[in-house]
């Protein structure tokens, strides 16, 4: 199973990004999958899941602002990322977790994407 994200860049603050990840080896719309990430000097946090079924999770910090979404057709799941701020600094990571699930923490994660960066400046 492969996780291959893309879309991490440099912003400023206010402005959007779209990542993106994409699977190989697995069909996403069978599977929890979602996005975490990883700011300098700090755990690993969830950002958003959704669940074979399209249901969706948001951390508080990205309601509102962050959609997170699945194409089924071509088996990606992408984090459309608005308003962004200095806060959303970090590496995120696609992750996918079990069959059926419908839900996911850090210790759920069976594949996790390579990583890709996103910072943000004031």
């Amino acid at each position: 199973v492969q996780l291959v994200e893309s879309g991490g860049g440099s912003v400023q603050a206010g402005d959007s990004l779209r990542l993106s990840c994409a699977a190989a080896g697995r069909t996403v719309s069978r599977y929890i999958t979602g996005w975490f990430r990883q700011a300098p000097g700090k755990q690993r946090e969830l950002v958003a899941t959704i669940t074979g079924g399209g249901s969706t999770k948001y951390a508080d910090s990205v309601k509102g602002r962050f959609t997170i979404s699945r194409d089924n057709a071509k088996n990606t799941v992408a984090l459309q990322m608005n308003s962004l701020k200095p806060e959303d600094t970090a590496v995120y990571y696609c992750a996918l977790g079990p069959w059926g699930a419908t839900f996911m923490s850090e210790g759920e994660v069976d594949y996790w994407g390579q990583g890709t960066q996103v910072i943000v400046s004031s």
